[in-house]
């Protein structure tokens, strides 16, 4: 079998990695490297032609672009890495989708407002086209371990999963996507949350949540809670999942803390679980990802990282922003398609404090 074709859209600079980007194509290329059996960078494109050509010496790729357009009309892609903002995603995966690509990966979060992000999974359901997004976390050892402990019933049944972290959009979509995995992707019923914007807190130009606390539930009754911004200390773990008969922690922080442990039935001490050196951020994680993305591609089976899934962790985060803007409950399937948050700050409703 021939190679496959890979171009990454949106380069970056990893010399500037901030809020305002975190250079991902600088994640992606070693994976794809790492599977050179099987795949091959040929094409980039970037705005800048000095960061196009940067990344291209690096890794060895042949043809730069300025436009992504001229790229996928030209080099025949296969697979498509997306490393872009937000509010360019659904847009740029609608473009790899028309122009033939068999496989797009995204960056999260998916996009800015709900309506994209169905959008963007519909247009590839429609085409045939593997659409994932890099919630990479589900390939790491602390919470593959953590899955693995909840469904040997090391906990009893699961009750309730709780997390803490500095914001909804952004960070959380991680959570959120963990969540999802530990309650078998079961859809959630309803969401009531209240979020704050008492500063500016933009990620790659998309206003996020300063501070926010939320309660949903899983049709199956396991209740999900977390908490973010200074809120989030109060719920200093990745996840934490709450059985019947024990409890799980999966990146407690705090200093000589293990990234995995488990309080048993009758246990009085928590056990810590070896995940290698291993935290919840890799090592190899997009190695794992990308080495998914191509294994279902080859075999047609349905990714893990799947738009679908996708959409049901971000539907959470539209959806907390949304209960705000209502001040009450929201039941699912989510009935609006924009940005509760961006309307609420464009309206005045919420905004940064004076002199904040």
């Amino acid at each position: 079998m021939a190679a496959h074709r890979v171009g990454i859209i949106g380069t970056g600079d990893p010399a500037t990695r901030s809020p305002k980007g975190y250079a991902m194509a600088y994640s992606h290329a070693p994976a794809y490297h790492a599977q050179a059996e099987r795949c091959r960078i040929v094409a980039c494109a970037d705005l800048v032609q000095e960061r196009a050509d940067a990344f291209a010496q690096e890794f060895g790729v042949e043809h730069t672009y300025l436009d992504y357009h001229q790229m996928l009309a030209r080099e025949n892609l296969d697979v498509v890495s997306i490393c872009t903002w937000p509010h360019l995603h659904e847009q740029m995966v609608v473009d790899c989708s028309e122009a033939g690509v068999h496989a797009i990966h995204c960056e999260k979060p998916m996009a800015t407002t709900w309506g994209a992000c169905k959008h963007a999974v519909e247009v590839c359901r429609q085409k045939g086209v593997q659409l994932t997004y890099n919630h990479q976390r589900r390939f790491g050892r602390p919470f593959r371990g953590a899955k693995q402990l909840l469904d040997e019933g090391a906990i009893g049944e699961l009750e309730c999963i709780e997390f803490g972290m500095f914001n909804l959009c952004d960070y959380g979509s991680h959570n959120f996507d963990m969540s999802a995995y530990f309650a078998d992707q079961t859809p959630v019923e309803w969401v009531l949350a209240q979020v704050a914007y008492d500063r500016e807190s933009l990620f790659f130009d998309m206003p996020n949540d300063t501070q926010a606390v939320a309660v949903w539930r899983y049709a199956n009754g396991v209740l999900g809670r977390c908490a973010t911004g200074p809120a989030g200390m109060s719920l200093p773990v990745h996840n934490r999942l709450v059985g019947t008969d024990g409890v799980i922690e999966v990146g407690r922080r705090g200093e000589g803390m293990p990234v995995l442990r488990v309080r048993r039935k009758g246990g009085a001490e928590w056990e810590a679980v070896d995940c290698g050196d291993e935290s919840c951020h890799g090592p190899n994680l997009h190695e794992r990802a990308i080495a998914h993305v191509l294994d279902c591609l080859e075999s047609g089976e349905k990714p893990e990282l799947c738009g679908e899934n996708a959409l049901q962790s971000t539907e959470l985060i539209f959806a907390c922003w949304e209960s705000s803007r209502r001040r009450g409950p929201v039941d699912l399937p989510l009935d609006v398609d924009d940005n509760a948050l961006v309307a609420m700050i464009e309206a005045g409703e919420i905004g940064p404090r004076p002199g904040a």
